[in-house]
């Protein structure tokens, strides 16, 4: 069997994490995957449950901090360790591909040209400052890979346009995924939205952002449009943030915590953390937001949601643009406008009809054009070309 080293950034379970797992998962019969992360977490977990070999070995992140003259001067030797360290690991078997996961990490990049072994980079980025490392990096995808995939015509674009060869060795391929989870009854669903918000309403409205807290993602803009929302005496509705922060930045959580019980919002305010079981929370939203201030490379929380049968409000940008049709399967608005955003969540909560209307033609969009299969059949085909 064929051998497929797949290199990540990270153990966590959000969009890049969770695509990385259901490829994986569903090529695991056809070709022998073997997946490089620098830590354990979440998804080695599950990783280890589909019995996939999991190897935890610094995989050469790109952060911030590598831009320290300390972290330069140390870099070249971390490349070698890390090399090293791989290459004992993985022994005499033989790799026939390797598949980076990320723009982030570098191994899977000096890894295969080294070795001569074919590299396929995908691209789940738009990285747009600091602005070396954004021009740099056109230069370096088209140098250190054999093939590129995006996964959305906005993270491809983000590259073509400092390095347009780049087009002739890549490739447009969705995220996708199913839902394999039940939808809850309605009692199941009634419960669990009276667990979150004690005195919620059978009619009320939950509105809900998932995804990993941090400065791009819009809790912090979300926020301050609901709280205009309920000083208009908008009484029916609640807001339900899901996720996490990285560890480095817990303040952002706190901040956004301070902020709910200075605004006087917590008994209409839920923050509950990164949940892996995530359908059941869909079920008891009304509303999903995907608020980004920057652009979204694609974003999978919209294609949950749609599977879950709910309307997306989302930035217009980024990879947003590709899964949201306005006034069909959601609402897009502009980027970082409250005002817009506002007027936008109230349009669904004065026209209750457009939340199923919406919510049915996404579901049907998602099915069509993000399902598993296609994703899966996609890098099925491309794999083919280089084994």
């Amino acid at each position: 069997m064929k051998n497929i080293l797949f290199v990540h950034q990270s153990a966590d379970l959000y969009g890049s994490d969770k695509t990385l797992l259901f490829l994986v998962d569903s090529i695991k019969d056809t070709v022998n995957p073997i997946v490089v992360v620098p830590e354990e977490g979440p998804l080695t977990d599950e990783l280890k449950k589909i019995d996939v070999e999991v190897l935890i070995i610094p995989v050469l992140k790109v952060s911030r901090e590598l831009f320290k003259k300390i972290n330069i001067l140390k870099f070249p030797f971390q490349i070698f360790k890390a090399i090293y360290i791989l290459r004992k690991k993985i022994g005499k078997r033989k790799i026939d591909i390797i598949h980076s996961n990320t723009l982030a990490v570098f191994l899977g990049a000096f890894y295969g040209k080294i070795y001569r072994i074919k590299h396929i980079w995908h691209v789940h980025e738009i990285i747009l400052y600091p602005k070396v490392v954004a021009k740099s990096y056109p230069f370096l995808v088209n140098l250190f890979s054999d093939f590129v995939v995006f996964n959305s015509l906005a993270s491809a674009e983000n590259l073509y346009k400092s390095k347009p060869k780049l087009k002739f060795k890549s490739e447009i391929i969705y995220n996708g995924l199913n839902r394999t989870t039940s939808f809850l009854v309605e009692e199941e669903r009634l419960v669990v939205r009276k667990n979150l918000f004690k005195n919620i309403q059978n009619d009320s409205i939950i509105i809900g952002l998932v995804g990993r807290i941090n400065k791009h993602k819009g809790q912090q803009l979300l926020l301050n449009v609901f709280e205009k929302l309920k000083k208009e005496n908008i009484e029916n509705i609640y807001l339900l943030f899901i996720g996490s922060p990285i560890k480095s930045q817990q303040f952002l959580l706190e901040g956004i915590k301070n902020e709910i019980k200075h605004k006087n919002l917590e008994n209409v305010v839920t923050i509950i953390n990164f949940q892996k079981e995530i359908w059941n929370y869909y079920d008891c939203i009304d509303i999903i937001i995907v608020p980004t201030t920057d652009p979204e490379p694609f974003g999978l929380v919209a294609v949950e949601g749609m599977l879950s049968q709910k309307p997306i409000i989302a930035a217009n940008h980024g990879g947003l643009k590709e899964i949201v049709v306005h006034y069909k399967t959601g609402l897009l608005f502009e980027p970082c406008n409250e005002s817009d955003l506002k007027r936008s969540i109230e349009t669904l909560i004065y026209n209750k009809n457009l939340l199923s209307l919406f919510g049915r033609e996404g579901e049907n969009r998602a099915k069509t054009e993000f399902s598993l299969e296609k994703y899966v059949t996609n890098f099925k085909n491309l794999y083919t070309k280089f084994l």
